[in-house]
């Protein structure tokens, strides 16, 4: 067992890693666009950009989570990495507009690296401690996310293309050590036998995964959590702004706590309560808070008070850092070894597209009334409640 620890603290290394370069840019992008489109389409540019990328892993996750489970979990990884590598240092280098999104499109074709590493997890794991890893991953990268861009904002100011191969190299020693110190947790007999050309296909992908019942009401739970989800993510800072007329500093100082809620609703809240109740009870206790804290917002509409932000986002955090692995544990459950990459890369490549569609339709609902947006949020975690609840099957071992 010593063992596996230590396999799994370098795949929270490398998760660790990479979301600290990921974030290292964020900072970055506006003034990076910037610099080949005038000042009023550089919003719309980076849209471009960020769905460029998010279609991409759409159809390229799948294909690596089914490459990964032909030829194992090490050497699709790798390739995802250095994949990744070479997207930002185009991106670092630069020089037209077109080189960036050729650099947006190799990282995205060659997505999958959260994916891959679900599934090594799932691989090593027994059932009933997948979930505690999930929630250390998660953790991870809250923790990348909260330090990342106060380095990027640093590094940008020696150079706008600094953080950007910074990133790069943060991602290079992820492959490095993915190589020379990840064991392969797939072991041959274990492989599917043979790839065809269907398996390039990425839409038989979902056809073959959607034919599992149990897999197939588990991802219409996520897509419907990831869809409320993305709903805050994607219009919470503009709602701080447009509502409560908050600056970068206020809304900033907020994002903190996002970052310190993620990190110990997963690594100090998950593990504790795991050690007292199920799994499924732990699921449901996080939506049904992820709901409070959305109705919190909808809330402070109409009675504006920094005190009911906060609680939003604690309680949207917390609930959504106790229902994501307990979630992600139960998907990797409900399928074996041998299909474990594909059906990852599904999961991925649906949150991909939810990436894509989602910015636009909270956008379209925002412009007609933002009470409109948080109460569609609340509903939806209502009806994924139900979901949870009525449909998705206690599990023997709960």
């Amino acid at each position: 067992m010593k063992s596996k620890k230590y396999i799994f603290w370098i795949i929270i290394l490398i998760v660790l890693l990479n979301s600290i370069g990921m974030s290292i840019v964020l900072p970055l992008l506006p003034f990076i666009v910037g610099k080949y489109l005038p000042s009023q389409q550089i919003v719309l540019g980076m849209s471009i950009l960020l769905s460029v990328f998010a279609a991409c892993t759409f159809f390229a996750a799948p294909i690596f989570g089914a490459l990964s489970d032909r030829y194992g979990r090490k050497n699709i990884l790798v390739i995802s990495l250095l994949g990744s590598v070479i997207g930002y240092i185009l991106f670092g280098i630069g020089g037209a507009l077109w080189i960036l999104f050729l650099g947006r499109i190799i990282d995205g074709l060659t997505a999958g690296n959260i994916s891959i590493l679900f599934a090594y997890i799932a691989d090593t794991t027994e059932p009933k401690e997948r979930t505690k890893w999930f929630g250390y991953i998660g953790s991870a990268m809250g923790i990348g996310k909260l330090g990342g861009p106060a380095l990027g904002g640093l590094l940008g100011s020696i150079s706008l293309a600094l953080p950007f191969f910074v990133t790069a190299a943060l991602i290079f020693v992820s492959g490095v050590a993915t190589y020379f110190l990840l064991p392969e947790s797939l072991a041959p007999e274990k492989r599917t036998t043979h790839l065809t050309l269907n398996s390039f296909n990425v839409f038989s992908h979902f056809k073959d995964i959607f034919k599992l019942k149990e897999v197939k009401l588990l991802l219409i739970l996520g897509i419907l959590f990831y869809a409320a989800l993305g709903i805050f993510q994607f219009n919470f800072t503009i709602f701080l702004k447009d509502i409560y007329k908050w600056g970068p500093a206020f809304i900033g100082t907020l994002l903190t706590l996002v970052g310190i809620c993620e990190i110990f609703s997963r690594a100090v809240l998950l593990p504790w309560l795991l050690k007292r109740f199920n799994e499924r009870t732990i699921g449901i206790a996080g939506l049904v808070g992820f709901g409070i804290g959305l109705g919190l917002i909808l809330l402070s509409i109409f009675i504006p008070s920094v005190i009911l932000i906060a609680l939003a986002v604690i309680f949207v955090i917390t609930g959504e850092g106790l229902f994501d692995p307990t979630y992600n544990a139960r998907l990797s459950q409900s399928i074996d070894e041998s299909q474990q990459g594909k059906l990852q890369g599904v999961n991925q490549s649906l949150q991909s597209a939810n990436n894509v569609i989602m910015p636009l339709l909270a956008a379209a609902i925002y412009f007609y009334s933002p009470a409109s947006l948080y109460a569609t949020a609340t509903g939806i975690v209502v009806l994924t409640v139900i979901v949870f609840a009525k449909y998705i099957p206690k599990r023997k071992s709960a």
